[in-house]
């Protein structure tokens, strides 16, 4: 993956009709490109021949679909066979000829409850009549809970999800000469089961086809991974007002590309970083993959689907309209799609892991490394294969190596051990990100057939009951938030330069630690994590075998795939200091269920790593019966909530760390101080006191895990319509930080902080009173209108202050904070002028051309003194020319119904932002941004092939 430096705001990064000023918010640099940048640059992917790994992003068409797919000719199949069973009888039950005559074997009708709140699986068989036409389909309106579908013993699909349609072709396993019995498995849950809507089969129409080679997709959307349809779309009252009032449907994706014919014979895989969701894939027209969860990575092997030296289509379908989760989580390929090419003696995905036993941790450490190396042999012949493990150091130079020789019989996997020895380990912490790689290459019978790269840190963690967090032996307390994955103008589909602006933008108040609200992320945000020097608890979405959005007692739990997922792909992160097994599930986590499954995906994890805690995030049955349930099997207690609890607990587990996984909401919408229920906005007069204190002056509290740092749409507490996204955070959906964003970076920061609001443009309210609040870790803070002192308060510890009485008066705020009795910082806000000017600001001046990479930019609208007005509301309309486009728009409101991907957007409480992505050529982009009767302002980026 391409990486950026992150940049200050300087004159060459600002446009602002000649104006200056303070920005709202500041970017700092991050480091400097260095080694592990350049290692995942192209060209360093390139060096790792003979493996390939090209980047799939780009030249998607695509097509949402809205409405229901219809059959034509159909003919509604009514009647059916049924009786209650097992999965296992699968290759039994689904044979053509199988005698129903016995067995219990009952009839019922298409739309009939037949299991009544049995909970567990049942067979549906029906003989299909005549159907001549190619595109024979059949059409289920519902299966309750879910279904596996089979033709004359063939499996075709399965299906997660009650009252939610779907299709499925049959001629794949259709026989022409008859007959032709569909089988299903239904598997429910809770309450009503069966095949519980009407069936059709008929045929589906060659434009409906849109998994076949010769479909036309040239009407087609062009569009460039990462992607989120759900988020282009219109908000509607009528729509899910939890998952943020967009329309939810499902969609098709399809790409044609040549794969060279010298790559027959060789294992080739496709590796989709995420899906939301249920994603069919298909390749030349037959389904290869089918992945239900949409927030794990997968692979897909294809060896055997290409055509080698000609041209291929990949075609993916993907279906939202199950949700996972109860906020916002949109739809579409919204991550990264790679194409993989190896020998068949190669390296597994994921199949390298790292782990270090530091020794001298504080004076002079070195290294003890356990490298891990998973080896397939899939050719027909055994293989001879030597290993060589090569560490390289921050500054790219060999620390050690370690070379096996290794026996691979032919169809074969391997777990080759190795250990390396760093002499002089330099530490991975928060301050200090150092960064090493393990260069892997593998060679068979004397000839190089693999290379790989992967990147790791070396540090040691631990937690403490009595004292909290440890990073190399240095106490560390977890200021962390908890974030979901959606942002402004983008949604899920957020490419990586916008993560590493979010997890900078963190950093700024104080942030060190992230949590990972209520699923796996993106592989781009733990990356920046590495970098930036932030602390990642990595959370797994659902307990359970399928997804569901809470779980139950009686749940199947065994299929551990999606944590072990998690587990595999994230291990090597330095970031990653603990495993989340879930959220908030009420009905199982303090019961005995609970605790068994619990158990069983600790034991899952344990599989594949044993060198980070476990955990879980609980609201509820935290009471004296905690230990029945889920707490007798986790490693760390974590307590969502309930501070109440911490001190008991302590006492009674003396033995179990404890840790907040998720502390308090300050509810509050950026720069609106009285509570409008209208308008859905509620006041900036809230203050988090409570949040914090109980685990700041707990030194057995390791920290905890605020809810939330980002906005995010959905989860519209406490309005509903016409709010469309969440209060929560402490930065709004664009980043831009709320008043209690200083509460945060007051405490959690060692520099002076002095923060004071509201602002001070209230026309009409001369000779009224104004409160006057203060976030500030300074002892003591005077506050001055006007010149006119207002009286010196002194701070406590995690609280703020109030000055309830103040006069309005047009003019100057001004606060001192002292000290130990010295003055150490200022803060002015003033009453400013009218709108003179628009203001452009943007940490990221130059882009990468590689239709990805994507610049925020801040638009204020500022006076003649360049300062914002913090009630300006102006319409912005922007143009974007030259090698780049505009890819969304936002402004932080969070009941704004303007389009996300639009040229235009107003002003909320002075600020909007506009999102301007590179296009695929070195170049410029010239952004305009225009509002009635205010200058143009314009900002220009440099798009640059990527450097080394």
């Amino acid at each position: 993956m391409k990486r950026r430096d992150f940049l200050k705001f300087s004159a060459g990064a600002v446009a602002a009709a000649s104006l200056t000023g303070c920005s709202a918010y500041d970017q700092p640099s991050a480091p400097a490109a260095s080694f592990e940048a350049r290692l995942d640059s192209p060209s360093a992917v390139s060096d790792l021949a003979p493996r390939k790994k090209e980047l799939f992003d780009a030249d998607w068409r695509f097509k949402g679909m809205p409405e229901a797919t219809m059959l034509q000719n159909a003919t509604a199949i009514k009647h059916w066979l049924w009786k209650k069973g097992h999965p296992d009888q699968a290759q039994e039950f689904t044979k053509p000829d199988l005698d129903t005559s016995t067995g219990g074997w009952a009839t019922c009708e298409s739309g009939a409850d037949t299991l009544n709140g049995y909970i567990g699986y049942a067979w549906y068989r029906a003989t299909l009549p005549a159907m001549p036409k190619e595109g024979r389909s059949v059409a289920f309106t519902s299966v309750d809970d879910n279904g596996t579908v089979y033709l004359n013993g063939t499996k075709l699909r399965s299906h997660k999800g009650w009252n939610i349609p779907f299709t499925v072709n049959l001629d794949s396993a259709w026989n022409s000469n008859g007959p032709n019995v569909l089988t299903v498995l239904v598997q429910n849950t809770d309450g009503p089961g069966g095949i519980t809507g009407a069936v059709e089969l008929g045929t589906l129409a060659p434009s409906q086809q849109c998994n076949s080679m010769d479909f036309d997709d040239s009407s087609w959307r062009k569009v460039h991974l990462p992607h989120d349809y759900i988020v282009e779309g219109q908000y509607e009252q009528s729509a899910n007002t939890g998952h943020g009032s967009l329309p939810v449907f499902p969609a098709w994706y399809r790409k044609t590309f040549i794969q060279p014919a010298e790559d027959q014979g060789k294992h080739v895989w496709l590796y989709f970083e995420g899906v939301f969701r249920k994603a069919r894939v298909f390749l030349n027209g037959q389904e290869v993959a089918y992945h239900s969860g949409g927030y794990t990575s997968f692979h897909v092997d294809i060896s055997s689907h290409l055509l080698y030296g000609q041209k291929n289509v990949l075609a993916v379908h993907v279906d939202p309209t199950q949700f996972e989760g109860w906020w916002y989580e949109g739809g579409g390929i919204y991550r990264h799609v790679w194409l993989n090419v190896t020998d068949l003696v190669h390296v597994e995905p994921w199949g390298v892991y790292v782990t270090s036993d530091v020794h001298d941790v504080t004076h002079n450490p070195s290294a003890t490394l356990a490298i891990q190396t998973r080896l397939t042999n899939e050719s027909q012949f055994d293989r001879v294969c030597e290993l060589v493990s090569e560490i390289i150091a921050p500054d790219g130079q060999v620390a050690g190596s370690a070379t096996s020789y290794h026996t691979l019989a032919a169809g074969a996997s391997f777990k080759a051990e190795q250990t390396v020895h760093v002499a002089h380990a330099l530490l991975w912490s928060l301050e200090q990100r150092h960064l090493y790689h393990l260069k892997t290459t593998l060679s068979a019978n004397g000839k190089v057939v693999d290379r790989h790269v992967q990147r790791f840190g070396i540090r040691t963690i631990r937690f403490d009951a009595d004292q909290g967090f440890f990073l190399n032996e240095k106490s560390v307390k977890l200021q962390g938030v908890c974030n979901h994955q959606d942002f402004a103008g983008v949604g899920i589909g957020i490419p990586d330069s916008l993560f590493y602006y979010r997890m900078q933008r963190l950093k700024d108040f104080g942030c060190n630690a992230i949590r990972c609200s209520h699923n796996p992320m993106t592989p781009a945000m733990y990356d920046a994590c590495d970098e930036l020097g932030l602390l990642v608890m990595d959370e797994n979405r659902h307990p359970g075998d399928a997804p569901s959005v809470k779980s139950y007692i009686g749940q199947p739990y065994h299929d551990t795939w999606h944590v072990e997922t998690m587990v595999l792909r994230d291990r090597n992160h330095p970031s990653i200091i603990m495993w989340s097994m879930w959220n908030e599930e009420w009905a199982i986590q303090g019961t005995p269920f609970g605790r068994e499954m619990m158990q069983t995906l600790m034991d899952a994890v344990h599989k594949h790593d044993r060198t980070r805690p476990i955990s879980c995030a609980a609201n509820q049955g935290i009471g004296e019966g905690w230990m029945t349930g889920m707490g007798a099997s986790e490693d760390l207690l974590g307590v969502n909530y309930n501070y109440q609890d911490y001190d008991w607990l302590h006492k009674k587990y003396p033995n179990k760390p404890i840790f907040g996984s998720e502390i308090g909401s300050n509810l509050s919408c950026r720069g609106v101080y009285h509570t409008n229920n209208e308008a859905a906005h509620l006041s900036s007069y809230m203050a988090p006191d409570g949040s914090w204190q109980p685990l700041g002056s707990r030194d057995f509290v390791a920290g905890g895990f605020y809810w939330t740092g980002f906005d995010y749409r959905g989860e519209t507490t406490p309005f509903g319509w016409p709010e469309i996204n969440s209060n929560f955070g402490f930065l709004d959906m664009c980043g831009f930080p709320k008043d209690s964003a200083f509460y945060w970076k007051s405490w959690w920061s060692t520099e002076p902080v002095l923060h004071i609001f509201p602002h001070w443009n209230w026309p009409g309210k001369t000779g009224q009173n104004v409160p006057v609040w203060c976030f500030s870790n300074c002892d003591e803070v005077e506050l001055f209108v006007n010149g006119k002192s207002q009286g010196r308060k002194t701070m406590q510890k995690f609280r703020h202050l109030q000055w309830d009485h103040v006069t309005y008066q047009p003019g100057k705020v001004e606060a001192h904070g002292y000290t130990g009795g010295k003055l150490v910082a200022t803060t002015i806000v003033e009453t400013t002028g009218a709108p003179a000017a628009l203001r452009l600001r943007t940490g990221s001046p130059q882009l990468i051309a590689d239709g990805e990479d994507t610049a925020a930019v801040e638009v204020a609208v500022v006076d003649a003194q360049g300062r914002v007005v913090p009630t300006a509301n102006n319409m912005v309309h922007f143009t974007a020319r030259g090698r780049g486009k505009i890819a969304g728009v936002g402004n932080g409101d969070p009941a704004c119904h303007e389009p996300n991907q639009a040229n235009y957007r107003s002003a909320f409480a002075g600020l909007c932002m506009v999102l301007v992505k590179a296009g695929e050529r070195p170049g410029s982009v010239l952004l305009e941004a225009k509002a009635d009767g205010l200058p143009t302002a314009r900002l220009t980026f440099d798009v640059v092939a990527d450097k080394i």
